[in-house]
């Protein structure tokens, strides 16, 4: 009996090693990394500046240098994975891959599955005007021409805030906003720094810069529950990335500006 007893336990013990998903299969997904030699990253195909396809078919963007600089700092090769918005979480809890580098908000539905590391790239509606403008908070739009995408965040969030001084224009898309901003329609435009980013790629005369913060949502690195050395590791290396000034050339390639101090 006692022996029965015995091999009915190591039974148990070696099927819970061997199923899939088993507490012990997944315990450290950094050593999983390390072993491998592949960093397998999520990354977004169609979003520009964070990602998308360059003439050379090559992926390229924000999220692929970010991608590409973790990698690096683990000593292993990056394996790049293009995603959607909608498959991007699932791609991580299927074990697609170990990262989700892809423009990544947090909100309570995805914290509720997933967890994020600190926030590496800024994301974020704001006021953009040129240097010569001077505005530093909704008061400083009294007399002022304020261009704006139509329905958009910005625009709602705007209308909010705004002096009755202040003319808002409302563009029916952000090609409109951009172009009013270009043609100097406008003094400053409330937008996306994605959209900011669209019209210092045309090198105008003007340049916007941030002037003031509407809504803040920045990008973090998604991975699964449970891990914290891969959590820690990924933290670290976003820590000296912002230290040495790595990450802050990473934004002002790709988005035209410096990385916010208090990102």
């Amino acid at each position: 009996m006692q022996r029965r007893t015995f091999l009915g336990l190591a039974l148990a013990v070696t099927i819970s090693y061997a199923l899939p998903g088993a507490n012990v299969a997944s315990a450290n997904a950094l050593d999983t990394i390390a072993s491998s030699g592949t960093l397998r990253v999520a990354v977004p195909q169609d979003f520009p500046p964070f990602g998308s396809v360059g003439s050379d078919m090559a992926p390229q963007g924000y999220d692929i240098d970010m991608a590409n600089l973790i990698a690096e700092k683990l000593g292993v090769k990056t394996e790049i994975v293009p995603v959607t918005s909608a498959n991007r979480i699932p791609y991580l809890q299927t074990n697609k891959v170990d990262l989700v580098i892809s423009s990544l908000g947090k909100n309570a539905e995805r914290d509720a599955v997933i967890d994020f590391s600190t926030p590496y790239a800024p994301f974020y509606n704001g006021v953009f005007a040129p240097a010569d403008v001077a505005i530093s908070s909704a008061a400083d739009l009294a007399g002022k021409v304020v261009g704006v995408t139509r329905g958009s965040i910005e625009d709602l969030e705007l209308t909010k805030v705004a002096p009755s001084e202040a003319t808002i224009k409302r563009y029916e898309d952000n090609n409109g906003t951009i172009s009013a901003f270009l043609s100097g329609q406008v003094d400053a435009v409330a937008t996306g720094n994605v959209v900011a980013a669209a019209i210092i790629e045309r090198n105008p005369p003007k340049r916007p810069e941030p002037k003031f913060l509407i809504k803040n949502s920045p990008c973090y690195v998604g991975m699964n529950e449970n891990e914290p050395a891969l959590m820690e590791k990924v933290n670290a290396i976003i820590a000296e990335a912002k230290a040495d000034g790595s990450l802050n050339a990473i934004s002002e390639k790709w988005l035209g500006i410096k990385l916010p101090e208090d990102l």
